[in-house]
């Protein structure tokens, strides 16, 4: 062991070459009186590097943590010269504060004048309070990352957004560069499909890429098989290698992290991560905060391919559910009106049709059970039903109960509790105007508007057809006058929920003074002028079916 002397202490150094604490001293070496030493004693006691300095800028004093933090001074150094350039610039800057990197740490000092131009300088190592403080704002960083991501890729309900989005939220955050290689539902093994995003484009980029891209890259066969394979950063990467992905000018690639997106049946896709030479590899806490984004890009794109699958489903009910075009029938004018419940893919459960015959017509409307895409399998079902079963029954109340048989008796039917309510009504030519007859399955009454604007209800009751084995069915007969007409609807009009205060319904009495104001106008007018009346109502707000038939007698 041997004894070395700097800046006024003195004693043993230890193998690792820094000295151990010992009691301050003055800058003439001599021992301190009683009080002086206590005074030293307690400076030494500091976890806190102290040292102080006399007018000219030259040390004069050094604690026990001085010596230890900063072994370049000593008593006698002038600080503007010293060999700590973080408290030279200091010093040199006239500056009370630093904070700033020496010898492999994080210094942060404070100067605080003393009497007869003197200075005190306070020096802490603050390495692992800024290693903590930089681990937090960098959690922070990654949390808030990836609930903007779940935030984005959670409003991308179609396929194609869900890569763009997924695209560019990785490069804002975690590469240079970020490709989406995958397979189009249904899943096919050629052409692989691909979508990049790299900071230098201006908009996200597609194509399609052949085997040798999943040969050449590790562990890109393995992700989009769906195998669960760590992600390991790929460092040999070539532009050759990565050519058919990357845009022109991109340069070497430093680090490729290729990441598995799974899916509920394997993989979604794999999302290679890409940095330029020269940036920051992938570190462990980069590599797991890469796999939680694309397993939530996975689940996603598992979503949109979901949400595809069910659009697909509506549009072809739509074409085969959307109420049809009404045939032509002597002597009589058939308007209809539909809203279906607050979807733009306009299916529902609400629904109207028209079977002419040499003596006029058969109509039916309505309302069956739900709403969606079950209610519009039971619509289906029911307009199906009711064109085969017209073929051998064309009377109202007969055909409403053979309606009631198929439906009850379907397998599933009972135990769905599946039912509607009806209106099923015959149209015969009379020699001034139609006689109308009409069944009923439980469903609101029509409305008789005479040209004088007078409104009468045509009570039938019954009913709801499909939901008992031996239900009561009702029938009445009503005239049609020319000039007059009949308005069978569904609750939705009714029952419409809007105005002032967007919670009362629409009503009866609002619809009858509505067809009292409307007496006399054309058919198509009339439907036109209700469902705006209605319309205007909700102002916007979510709605039940609504469907309406309007039949009148021709001058």
């Amino acid at each position: 062991m041997t004894t070395t002397q700097r800046g006024g202490i003195a004693g043993p150094v230890s193998g690792g070459g820094r000295a151990s604490r010992q009691p301050t001293r003055s800058t003439s070496g001599n021992a301190l009186p009683a009080d002086s030493r206590l005074a030293r004693e307690l400076l030494d006691g500091l976890a806190e590097a102290v040292l102080t300095t006399d007018p000219a800028g030259t040390v004069t004093l050094v604690n026990a943590m001085a010596a230890e933090l900063l072994p370049e001074l000593g008593a006698g150094t002038d600080l503007s010269r010293c060999a700590v350039p973080v408290l030279a610039r200091a010093v040199a800057a006239d500056a009370d504060t630093f904070d700033a990197d020496h010898g492999g740490r994080r210094l942060r000092g404070v100067r605080r004048r003393l009497a007869g131009r003197r200075y005190a300088w306070y020096v802490r190592d603050v390495t692992e309070e800024h290693a903590r403080t930089d681990a937090l704002l960098a959690e922070r960083s990654r949390t808030a990352f990836l609930a903007q991501a779940g935030s984005r890729l959670g409003l991308s309900l179609h396929w194609d957004e869900t890569l763009r989005a997924t695209t560019t939220l990785a490069v804002q955050y975690l590469a240079d560069a970020a490709v989406v290689l995958h397979r189009p539902p249904p899943a096919e093994p050629y052409p692989l499909r691909w979508i990049r995003y790299a900071d230098d484009d201006p908009a996200p980029v597609t194509g399609l890429a052949g085997p040798e891209l999943t040969g050449t890259v590790p562990g890109l066969a393995e992700a989009l098989d769906g195998h669960r394979t760590d992600a390991t950063p790929w460092l040999d990467a070539t532009l050759a290698d990565l050519a058919a992905v990357l845009p022109p000018g991109f340069g070497r690639p430093g680090t490729v992290l290729v990441n598995r997106m799974p899916g509920p049946a394997g993989a979604a896709g794999a999302l290679l991560l890409v940095r330029r030479a020269g940036r920051v590899g992938f570190g462990g806490r980069d590599i797991e905060l890469a796999r939680e984004f694309a397993a939530r890009a996975g689940a996603a794109l598992a979503t949109a391919e979901l949400y595809g699958e069910q659009v697909h489903l509506a549009r072809v009910l739509q074409t085969s559910l959307l109420p049809p075009e009404l045939p032509a029938v002597p002597g009589v004018s058939l308007v209809g009106g539909y809203r279906a419940t607050g979807d733009s893919l306009r299916i529902g459960g609400d629904f109207y049709e028209v079977f002419p015959h040499e003596r006029g017509a058969l109509f039916a409307l309505g309302d069956v059970c739900g709403r969606g895409v079950g209610a519009a399998v039971l619509t289906g079902r029911v307009r199906q039903s009711l064109q085969t079963l017209r073929l051998v029954e064309q009377r109202p109340l007969e055909l409403i109960r053979l309606l009631n048989r198929a439906l009850f008796d379907a397998p599933d039917a009972a135990r769905r509790g599946q039912f509607t309510t009806l209106l099923l009504g015959s149209l015969d030519r009379a020699q001034t105007g139609v006689d109308v007859r009409i069944a009923g399955g439980g469903h609101p009454s029509p409305l008789l508007v005479a040209a004088s604007g007078t409104v009468t209800p045509v009570p039938v009751g019954g009913m709801p057809v499909g939901a008992l084995a031996a239900p009561r069915f009702a029938e009445t007969t009503v005239h049609l006058a020319p000039g007059e007409l009949l308005l069978a609807y569904t609750d939705g009009v009714t029952e419409a929920r809007g105005g002032p205060h967007a919670a009362e319904m629409f009503g009866e009495e609002r619809l009858r003074a509505a067809l009292t104001a409307a007496a006399g106008l054309p058919p198509v007018a009339l439907v036109d002028r209700l469902l705006r009346l209605v319309d205007e109502w909700l102002d916007g707000q979510a709605h039940d079916d609504m469907a309406m038939l309007a039949v009148c007698a021709s001058a």
